[in-house]
């Protein structure tokens, strides 16, 4: 199994071959239609890049980044920062943050997406800068105003506060400054977009918060300005309804003829909401929802800043690896969890990925679609402008969270978590074949891709009824991985003679990072009673740690007839957490509750077992 980029030479041998491959394969294993790679000639025309038959590459990146267009960013210190100065560190340029210091990442990322917030984007941004088009709006007006007034910022934000919880009528900038906002998004992604070498999305986030309970999502467009140009970003003002959000989606790629997705965040702070049993009208969920949801929505923010949210130890208590870097509140008004079991319980499972993937096995017999059919990517959710996933270069969340030697007992934005609880997460590894905008989302679209806690290790897993040990020697083994399986993100069918499937796995350490500790497996699968079951199986340990493991692991428990889902979490050996950073930097004490020591992972997507083609989609 190939670990290296490929020659262009041998990238380009038996090219028409592996396309017909690649949709043969998908139709054997029944893979859904999202699973199928873009057309080779249409690409290489449009973006000049030659492209491999099959993914032989990851590509590193983040989704999820905010900059001064976005209010909470703005009122929280970063005055300054714009997509521009966000672009420029993603590709490896030195960028003073806003608390005054320099900073850099230690390697470039291969790709990012400007996230700026839909709800009032741009505007404290034109207002602290007094631009044309703006002033001259009653909500610009109004702002300039309070900003030059006793209470400055206090007032705006109070202000803000009213209108999104509906306490005043709402006061919008209106269509025009919505365009010129929007439009600075698109310029900066176009600017700073190098097919083959670095790729810009443009995009933004769509901040559904029902009762402080988090719903977000981001929006990321694989099209140029010709498409996005004709849109205005959907917000949550709007609907905070994730349904209406999917129905801009169809809207834009119906009238644009473009590709548009949107990928919920980290649900841990979701109030229960995120993986619900009903819809936001309070109905159960129907097939039409779980069509929808899964052809919207195929990837998952499994983790990030505000915590991580693939498990959870009172939903997983068998699982010794479950409880980290959790966040214990129910929602971002930081309410505390219930303490009535059955209701935290309940809460719990709608806020978690593998509570969530575990429900979504139980509606594909129900309904015959999975509505959280999803594979798992990684963001910082940075707010600084600043895409940092590393405990030794970790420059937070917002302004006060920035590297100093009172973020250890500070609290982010001044009253909410304290900043010692911050994880330095996370990226996404992607399985493509060429560093572009096309190939990059059609890669999420198949959700050929994986969240990592910010080291860069390499993950690769294909399913098969005829993989072996042996596999790895070949020099054809990536190759093979498509051939006789399925990716990560894919859909395996039950084939006619086989017993049990086998996962064939390769995972390398970060070159620059700590070694891997173990690989595990974890399995959900439907019981005989149609009741959700999971187990995590320790398939490689290096208790001293190793560079490289490959695996051929085969399910001891499988039963044919039984739906399943399988990912890879891959740990490294413990490595100091942020917070001991900090502390021996600035010679200070680590809060009382906060580890020193972090147990760095990655998260496949998972593969879907599907035992009957005629009831399940």
């Amino acid at each position: 199994m190939s670990i290296s980029r490929q020659t262009a030479k041998r990238a380009m041998i038996g090219r028409s071959t592996w396309a017909v491959l690649a949709v043969a394969t998908c139709a054997l294993a029944g893979c859904a239609e999202q699973t199928s790679l873009p057309a080779q000639t249409d690409l290489e025309a449009s973006t000049g890049v030659a492209l491999a038959p099959y993914p032989q590459e990851v590509y590193w990146g983040d989704l999820h980044v905010h900059t001064n267009l976005s209010f909470d960013s703005n009122t929280f210190g970063n005055e300054r920062l714009g997509p521009d100065d966000a672009y420029r560190f993603a590709a490896g340029e030195t960028v003073v943050a806003s608390s005054g210091r320099s900073a850099k990442l230690a390697k470039p990322l291969d790709f990012l997406m400007v996230a700026d917030h839909a709800e009032f984007l741009g505007v404290l941004s034109a207002v602290r800068d007094d631009e044309r088009g703006i002033v001259e709006t009653t909500l610009g007006s109004r702002w300039s105003g309070y900003m030059r007034g006793e209470n400055g910022l206090r007032d705006v934000m109070d202000d803000y506060v009213a209108m999104v919880t509906r306490a005043k009528p709402m006061d919008l900038p209106g269509k025009a400054f919505e365009k010129t906002s929007w439009n600075k998004l698109i310029e900066a992604a176009e600017q700073h977009n190098r097919p083959g070498q670095f790729t810009a999305f443009a995009g933004y986030e769509w901040t559904s918060m029902p009762g402080g309970r988090n719903l977000h999502r981001v929006v990321m467009f694989r099209d140029g300005p010709d498409k996005t140009r004709q849109t205005l970003p959907f917000s949550a003002l709007e609907s905070d309804d994730p349904e209406r959000l999917w129905d801009y989606l169809a809207s834009y790629e119906q009238s644009t003829g473009g590709e548009v997705m949107a990928i919920a965040h980290n649900g841990n702070l979701s109030g229960g909401l995120m993986f619900d049993d009903t819809g936001m009208d309070g109905k159960p969920l129907t097939a039409d929802y779980a069509k929808r949801r899964s052809r919207w929505e195929p990837v998952y923010e499994v983790t990030q800043v505000k915590g991580d949210g693939e498990a959870h130890p009172l939903l997983s208590p068998d699982d010794r690896y479950a409880d980290f870097e959790t966040f214990y509140e129910t929602d971002i008004t930081m309410r505390p969890r219930s303490e009535d079991p059955e209701a935290l319980r309940k809460g719990l499972q709608g806020d978690y990925a593998r509570a969530g993937l575990k429900k979504g096995l139980r509606y594909t017999e129900e309904l015959g679609f999975n509505p959280f059919q999803f594979g798992l990517m990684g963001s910082t959710d940075s707010h600084t402008a600043l895409a940092t996933a590393d405990d030794d270069n970790f420059w937070g969340k917002f302004l006060d969270s920035e590297p100093g030697p009172e973020r250890l007992q500070s609290k982010m934005g001044g009253n909410l978590w304290g900043n010692a609880g911050l994880s330095a997460s996370g990226y996404t590894g992607v399985w493509a074949r060429a560093n572009t905008r096309e190939e990059i989302f059609a890669a999420f679209k198949r959700r050929e891709v994986y969240a990592t806690t910010g080291p860069r290790m390499r993950l690769r897993v294909f399913a098969g009824w005829n993989f072996a040990q042996s596999d790895f020697q070949r020099r054809d083994a990536d190759a093979f991985g498509y051939d006789a399986g399925v990716p990560m993100g894919g859909i395996l069918r039950k084939a006619s003679g086989a017993e049990r499937p086998t996962l064939l796995i390769r995972a390398l350490k970060d070159p620059d990072g700590a070694p891997l500790e173990r690989v595990q497996v974890v399995k959900g699968w439907l019981d005989s009673d149609g009741e959700a079951q999971e187990r995590v199986f320790d398939v490689a340990v290096a208790k001293r740690g190793t560079a490289l493991f490959d695996i051929a692991w085969t399910d001891p428990q499988f039963e044919a007839d039984q739906q399943a889902f399988y990912y890879v979490r891959l740990l490294q050996v413990p490595t100091k957490r942020w917070t001991t950073y900090d502390a021996e930097r600035y010679g200070i004490d680590i809060p009382e509750g906060i580890p020193r020591m972090i147990r760095e992972r990655a998260y496949s997507s998972p593969i879907w077992y599907r035992p009957d083609l005629s009831k399940s989609r």
